[in-house]
């Protein structure tokens, strides 16, 4: 019996090898042929966080999403941009959004050149009492020597300026009355951002200066605490000041260039293909947003008497006396800024 057990065992056992013997073998290699590789890994993008002081609704921030969508196409995806409108990564604070900048925490930013001019006054040449006169002026001194001297200033604060975006000409309003002659500022309390040289420039007018972060000024205004304010259109716009302002006068008393800076440090971190896919990102950005900027500007002031604003527009005639009573500004700020950083903007 057991003889018998053994000798099917045998039989079974055969025949297991003859059929694995039988079974196909994978193909080796031809000589010389790749072999089959790993998928490759996906490369996650660099997000970069980009602070942005004005609302969803305002060119700013509509010029800085179309910077992103520019920056992730023309780096092929490698870098992104995440816009945070509203000053949101500085709880609401522009100068502290500035110095976020320089510092790193925070790789870029649309921030006003006034604002800047609280790390180092020189930054509010731009933005000296009807010094540019127009937008043509603005932007051939941004293109040369004013624009460059700008962009100097900025490197020592550790910040490349990619280039220049507008806030555009700044006008005034109020709840009280009607700015048309000198005497209408008198003992009016206007909220300004936080530049020196505007203290000096509303002492020069009669006015009393207030210096206040921008997000306190819609509840300032509706509570009556300050009686007016200064911006360009878009801002008044976006942020809806028409709604707890009267009068406005449009005067173009001072020209607000926006500064498309990135943190220097991030900046060279990069290739210079990527630096350069940034740049690049940056011209076309920062056209479409001026252009934009000023297409919106112009219906802007119609739309706001269609609101209800009194709305008095700055003859060259009207504006003299204003110009004669702020030259005290140039005497004190040449001393500041020195005549030839001005006279790069003159």
């Amino acid at each position: 019996m057991l003889k018998k057990v053994l000798a099917i065992t045998l039989i079974l056992t055969l025949a297991a090898l003859t059929f694995t013997g039988c079974a196909p073998k994978a193909a080796a290699p031809a000589a010389g042929a790749p072999a089959e590789s790993a998928p490759a890994e996906e490369v996650k993008p660099e997000v970069l966080k980009m602070s942005v002081t004005t609302a969803d609704g305002s060119t700013w921030t509509i010029g800085a999403q179309k910077f992103a969508e520019l920056v992730k196409e023309k780096t092929g995806g490698k870098v992104e941009v995440k816009v945070y409108p509203n000053e949101q990564l500085s709880g609401g604070n522009q100068g502290k959004g500035v110095e976020m900048l320089m510092s790193g925490a925070i790789d870029l930013s649309y921030h006003s050149n006034i604002i800047y001019s609280i790390m180092d006054e020189k930054f509010g040449v731009i933005s000296l009492p009807w010094l540019l006169p127009d937008n043509e002026t603005a932007d051939e001194k941004l293109a040369g020597a004013g624009g460059e001297a700008i962009k100097k200033l900025l490197l020592e604060k550790g910040v490349v300026g990619l280039g220049f975006g507008e806030n555009g000409f700044r006008q005034i309003t109020n709840s009280k009355r009607e700015i048309k002659t000198l005497k209408d500022m008198a003992g009016l309390k206007i909220r300004i951002p936080g530049i020196k040289m505007y203290i000096s420039l509303y002492k020069a007018l009669g006015a009393n200066p207030t210096a206040m972060n921008f997000a306190e000024v819609f509840t300032a205004l509706q509570q009556k605490a300050i009686d007016g304010q200064e911006n360009p259109t878009d801002v008044i716009s976006s942020s809806k000041l028409y709604e707890v302002q009267e009068y406005m006068s449009v005067w173009n008393y001072s020209y607000d260039a926006l500064i498309l800076g990135i943190n220097k440090a991030k900046f060279e971190s990069f290739s210079p293909e990527i630096q350069k896919g940034i740049q690049e990102a940056a011209d076309e950005a920062c056209k479409f947003q001026v252009a934009l900027n000023r297409e919106k500007g112009e219906k802007q002031v119609q739309e706001f008497k269609d609101k209800g604003m009194k709305v008095y527009e700055f003859t060259a005639e009207d504006m003299k006396p204003f110009i004669e009573a702020v030259q005290s500004v140039y005497t004190e700020y040449e001393g500041i800024m020195g005549k030839e950083f001005i006279d790069a903007f003159r």
